[in-house]
C-alpha cells in the first residue's frame, strides 16, 4: 500500500499551481476544513467472516497501514470491539473456532488466538519455527500450515513442510515436504485431502552495466512458477495436478476433484479445468476464445475464476461472451453453461450459499457505472430457471457479499460520497434493510462538506466519449479562475466509483482529493479506455496499444477542463499511481505546455524495457 508520506508529496503541487489563501476561503470554512490528521484516521475494513452461530462478524480494520481485528455484533447493536491492538503490521487470515468463542489468526510466524469475550491475544502454541499459510479444516478441529525450515539440517533436502495439527490435543503430522517452497494449502470439503503449490521461487540477478566513471549495480528478480499438488492427510505421495505454473483459481470441487483456470500464452483463450486428485490429469470443461485478449480481472476486483458450489454439483464463473462481465453456471461434470445475469452491466465477485442453491454477487447499472449493488441469483436445482433479486439500492458501491452460516444474511462492503468503506449486513430476501456494522469515518469530520462527483463524458482519442468524474468545490466562485488537478487511476483494469474507492490504496487518494477540494481545487478523474466497469470493448480498447489511446484519453481530460469557465487553463496539474504514474510521465513529456505540474507515484518509466526484461513473467 502506498502511504500518506507519498500523498504528502502532492502538497508540493500547491505552489506550482498558484494555490492561494483566497482559494481556501472560497471553499469550506476553516472550522470544518479537513486536515491531513483527520484523513489518516479514516479506517478501512476488510476480510469479514461470520461466526458459526451468526452472532458476530470479525474483520480487519486498517488505519494508516496498521490493521487490527475487530468484532461487530451482527444485529448492529453497540460499537465494534477491538480484539487486537498491535502497533504495526497487518492482521489477516483470521478464522473462528467451532463454538464461536475464539478467533484464531496468524501473527509473528505462528498461530494466535483471542477470546471473543475479551482478553489479551496469545499464541495458540509455542514455536520457534516460522509458520505461515495457516488455514482451518472444514470442521474446525485442525489447521494446515507451512513450516519453513530456515536452518536445514545436514543431509536434509526440504525447506518447507506442510503440517496438519490438531487444535484439540496439539498432535502434528507432516503430510508433504518440498526442497524449495510450499504455499496456499486448501482443504478438501471432507477434510481428507490438501491441495497446495510447491517449488515456486524468486531468483535475484545482479546487473552491472558498463557505464564509464561509476559502477552501478541493480537487482532484477526472476519468478519461477511452481507446481500444484494434492495429497491425502492419512498418508501417501503428493500427486502433481496439471502442468507447472497452472494454478489460477485452484479450488476443490468435491473430495476427489479440483478445479482451476488458465490462459493461453497469447491471452486469447481462457480455460477452466477439472482434475482428478488421484492421478492429476485435467480435462477442460469450459473454454472461452477472445478475438483480442481475456481481460476480466482474476483478483478481488472481479473474481474471474471457477467457483465450485459447496455440494460439488455446479461451477460458477464469469464470462464477457456477450460483451459484458456476467455470471454463468455449469455442471461440474461438464456441459453447456447457463448465463445467469444479462444486460449492459458487469456482475462480479460471486459467492455460493452453503446449501448450493443461491449465488450472491455485486453488479453495477447501465446508467450508473460507478454504483454497485448486491444481488442474489436463486439457482435452485436448475440454473436455466434462475431468478435474480437485488438487495441494495440507491447511490453507493456495495460489493463482496459473504453468506452467514445459516444462509439467512449477507455481509458486504459499502462506500458512497459521504462514507468511506464500511461493513453492512442484510437479510437475503427482497425489501430487506441494511444493518450497519462499522463506522470508518472519524466522528470529528463534517461529512456534509464532502464534494459529490458528477459523472460526465468528454471527447477522447479518436473522438470516442471517455467517462470521467468531475469534482467542483462547494461554493466555488464561478466568475473566477481556479486551479485543477487530474487524477489518473492505476492498474489499467480499475475504475473510479461514485464515492470512496472500494480498495484501501485508492481510497486514500480519494480522501486526499476531498482535502484538495476544500483548498479550492477542481479535481477530475477519467476512466480512460482499458478501465473496468464499462464492458469488454472499453476494457479491451488498449489491445496492442499500451500507452497509446488510453494515455491520450487521460491527458485529454485537460482539454475538457479548459472548456469549463471556472478552470484556469494555466494551472492544471496531473498525477497518478503506477500505470497512472506512467500516464503522468507521458502527459508531462508529450504535452509540456498543457500541464503546470505533475507527480508520478511508482509509475513505470518505459514499458518497452519493462516487457523486454528477460526476467519479467507475464
Amino acid at each position: 500500500m502506498f502511504g500518506w508520506k507519498i500523498l504528502l508529496s502532492m502538497l508540493a503541487m500547491n505552489a506550482l499551481l498558484g494555490w492561494t489563501s483566497r482559494a481556501m476561503a472560497q471553499s469550506a470554512s476553516s472550522k470544518h476544513r479537513l486536515t491531513i490528521e483527520q484523513l489518516i484516521d479514516i479506517k478501512h475494513p476488510s476480510d469479514p467472516i461470520w461466526s458459526p452461530d451468526g452472532k458476530h462478524v470479525v474483520y480487519a480494520w486498517d488505519r494508516a497501514g496498521v490493521a487490527n481485528l475487530y468484532a461487530a455484533s451482527a444485529d448492529g447493536q453497540g460499537q465494534p470491539q477491538a480484539l487486537t491492538a498491535f502497533p504495526e503490521g497487518q492482521v489477516e487470515g483470521a478464522f473462528w473456532s467451532r463454538d464461536s468463542q475464539t478467533v484464531y489468526f496468524p501473527h509473528e510466524g505462528g498461530l494466535w488466538q483471542v477470546a471473543i469475550a475479551g482478553g489479551a491475544p496469545k499464541p495458540a502454541w509455542k514455536t520457534t519455527a516460522h509458520e505461515s499459510n495457516i488455514v482451518s479444516s472444514p470442521d474446525g478441529t485442525r489447521v494446515a500450515f507451512v513450516r519453513h525450515n530456515t536452518e536445514v539440517a545436514e543431509g536434509a533436502v526440504h525447506k518447507s513442510d506442510l503440517v496438519v495439527r490438531s487444535l484439540e490435543d496439539g498432535s502434528e503430522s507432516v503430510v508433504a515436504q518440498d526442497s524449495v517452497s510450499i504455499s496456499r494449502p486448501i482443504w478438501s470439503p471432507d477434510g481428507s485431502n490438501l491441495a497446495y503449490t510447491a517449488g515456486f521461487k524468486t531468483v535475484n540477478h545482479d546487473e552491472t552495466p558498463a557505464y564509464s566513471g561509476r559502477k552501478i549495480i541493480y537487482r532484477i528478480s526472476e519468478y519461477l512458477p511452481g507446481q500444484m499438488y494434492a495429497v491425502k492427510i492419512a498418508g501417501g505421495q503428493p500427486v502433481a495436478i496439471g502442468k507447472p505454473g497452472e494454478y489460477g483459481g485452484l479450488a476443490w470441487v468435491d473430495a476427489t476433484h479440483l478445479a482451476y483456470d488458465g490462459e493461453s500464452k497469447d491471452f486469447k483463450k481462457y480455460s477452466i479445468y477439472v482434475a482428478d486428485a488421484s492421478n492429476g490429469k485435467p480435462r477442460v470443461i469450459q473454454e472461452i476464445t477472445e478475438d483480442q485478449f481475456w481481460s476480466i480481472p482474476d483478483w478481488g476486483e472481479a473474481g474471474a475464476q471457477p467457483w465450485p458450489s459447496p455440494d460439488g454439483r455446479w461451477i460458477a464463473f464469469l464470462s464477457d461472451e456477450d460483451g459484458w462481465d456476467h455470471l454463468y453456471v455449469m455442471a461440474s461434470a461438464g456441459g453447456k453453461a447457463v448465463q445467469i445475469t444479462k444486460g449492459k452491466f458487469e456482475a462480479w465477485r460471486p459467492s455460493w450459499s452453503h446449501d448450493s442453491t443461491r449465488i450472491a454477487f455485486d453488479a453495477n447499472e447501465p446508467d450508473r457505472p460507478g454504483d454497485r449493488h448486491v444481488g442474489v441469483a436463486n439457482i435452485g436445482g436448475d440454473p436455466s430457471h434462475a431468478t435474480v433479486i437485488y438487495l441494495t439500492a440507491g447511490n453507493g458501491t456495495n460489493i463482496d457479499p459473504h453468506w452467514s452460516a445459516d444462509d439467512k444474511f449477507l455481509v458486504y462492503q459499502h462506500t458512497d460520497t459521504r462514507n468511506a468503506a464500511d461493513l453492512f449486513a442484510i437479510e437475503a430476501k427482497a425489501n430487506s434493510k441494511p444493518i450497519r456494522l462499522s463506522h470508518s469515518m472519524p466522528a470529528g469530520i463534517d461529512i456534509s462538506q464532502f464534494v459529490e462527483p458528477q459523472f460526465v463524458r468528454f471527447p477522447g482519442a479518436d473522438g470516442k466519449p471517455v467517462p470521467g468524474w468531475l469534482f467542483v468545490p462547494k461554493n466555488l466562485d464561478g466568475t473566477k479562475k481556479h486551479p485543477a488537478i487530474i487524477w489518473i487511476h492505476g492498474d489499467g483494469v480499475n475504475q473510479n466509483y461514485d464515492g470512496w474507492h472500494v480498495q484501501r490504496n485508492y481510497a486514500v487518494y480519494y480522501s486526499f482529493h476531498q482535502y484538495l477540494l476544500q483548498q479550492g481545487y477542481v479535481v477530475f478523474a477519467p476512466d480512460y479506455r482499458g478501465s473496468i466497469g464499462y464492458g469488454r470493448d472499453w476494457r479491451n480498447g488498449v489491445y496492442m496499444d499500451v500507452g497509446g489511446k488510453d494515455a491520450k484519453d487521460a491527458w485529454m481530460s485537460a482539454n475538457y477542463l479548459k472548456t469549463l469557465p471556472y478552470v484556469d487553463s494555466d494551472r492544471i496539474g496531473v498525477w497518478g499511481l503506477t500505470y497512472g504514474g506512467f500516464f503522468t510521465l507521458i502527459a508531462m513529456t508529450d504535452q509540456p505546455k498543457l500541464f503546470s505540474a505533475g507527480v508520478d507515484v511508482a509509475g513505470v518509466v518505459d514499458y518497452v524495457m519493462y516487457y523486454s526484461d528477460p526476467y519479467y513473467i507475464m
